[in-house]
């Protein structure tokens, strides 16, 4: 039987690493041009850069969230085997799934953090022909981050009930 509060906790832990990276989403930074006011050099002005720690916590719940599943399971290599059946080969494949999802949602919340922090100070200083631009991480990357959480809140789940029924099955065969 799968255990109900580690289901609830989990699921919260994704659910808030989700709002999280939605309202990173929705907070990033976005650059702009300014003129100093002798005109003798232009400097790119940021906006809010709460969208860095938003995303950046979404990542640790999110990773939090995983090793509590895996220490649940233990990690699906550690134990005794698994009774053969639906359960257990149900298993093995949300298992797989369910690092994808993760791998790609912590990849896509981390890359978004890092370059959202990164800000370039002053554009044309020196009139050289090509001066640094005010870059900010695209839209959608947070986003993107976001999806994929869910999507691991919601196989984890899955992953961790067929494992648990399997592992039930094998310690009351229908023998």
């Amino acid at each position: 039987m799968a255990s109900k509060l580690v289901i609830i906790i989990v699921f919260i832990l994704d659910l808030i690493a989700v709002g999280l990276a939605i309202a990173a989403e929705q907070r990033r930074s976005i650059g702009k041009v300014v003129p100093d006011s002798e005109k003798v050099y232009e400097y790119c002005e940021y906006g809010s850069d709460i969208a860095t720690s938003y995303g950046a916590g979404a990542f640790v719940l999110l990773l939090t969230g995983q090793v509590i599943i895996m220490a649940a399971s233990r990690c699906f290599c550690c134990g005794k085997a698994l009774n053969p059946g639906g359960s257990r080969a149900c298993a093995i494949m949300l298992f797989l799934i369910c690092w994808v999802f993760f791998l790609i949602a912590e990849i896509c919340l981390l890359a978004a953090s890092i370059r959202n922090a990164y800000h370039t100070k002053y554009r044309k200083m020196w009139n050289i022909d090509n001066p640094p631009s005010c870059e900010v991480i695209r839209k959608g990357v947070f986003a993107a981050g976001a999806s994929f959480a869910l999507f691991t809140a919601i196989v984890s789940q899955f992953y961790y009930v067929c494992y648990s029924r399997a592992r039930d099955d094998y310690k009351n065969p229908p023998y």
